[in-house]
């Protein structure tokens, strides 16, 4: 059986929280208590004047990686409903490569 993760690109992250909302209207989550969860760090200044201001994701344990969907043949809903495309489900081989490309991608195996 092939073993799936979830990659995430740091870069594009715009926190809307899409992703959030789609796995809890999928599954019928109450809000907050989804699969995944869209975290913000920041907004303070740094000394060398610069921002802090970045968003990050958590997987919770509700997470299956909509196997139900991509049995379908349908992509995760957090995946079609990420606005920047910056979150992406597929295969972990798959997902090592690309993650290696650029330091602002996580690949999270759940």
């Amino acid at each position: 059986m092939t073993k799936h993760a979830m990659l995430l690109d740091y870069n594009w992250c715009t926190g809307c929280h899409s992703c959030e909302i789609a796995c809890e209207m999928e599954f019928g989550f109450e809000p907050g208590k989804g699969g995944i969860e869209v975290c913000e760090v920041g907004p303070w200044q740094l000394p060398n004047g610069r921002w802090q201001y970045d968003n990050f994701v958590h997987v919770s344990r509700n997470c299956t990686l909509c196997a139900s969907r991509r049995a379908k043949g349908k992509k995760a809903a957090c995946e079609s409903a990420c606005q920047a495309q910056c979150l992406k489900v597929g295969p972990l081989d798959e997902l090592v490569a690309e993650a290696s490309a650029g330091p602002a991608k996580q690949l999270i195996v759940p």
